[in-house]
């Protein structure tokens, strides 16, 4: 009877090592999913950043030769 008892008592410890386990494994995949997921954002932020800073550069490049040309009076 007491052999009965210690293997359901160690049944119960490796269930709730399991789940131990199970959770700390959940609990670090959302861990990694937010850093991620942050990391992508990050990196969004340059992209667009990065976009609109060649986006404004390309538009003064272009308005600085216009009047250029118009100085030098090869535009109207």
């Amino acid at each position: 009877m007491a052999s009965k008892g210690l293997q359901d008592l160690k049944q119960q410890v490796e269930g709730a090592a399991q789940d131990a386990v199970t959770a700390a494994g959940a609990a670090v995949q959302q861990v990694v999913d937010q850093a991620t997921d942050a990391g992508q954002k990050a990196m969004e932020q340059v992209v667009k950043s990065t976009q609109e800073t060649v986006d404004k550069t390309a538009n003064q490049a272009s308005e600085t030769f216009s009047g250029f040309g118009k100085k030098l009076g090869l535009l109207k």
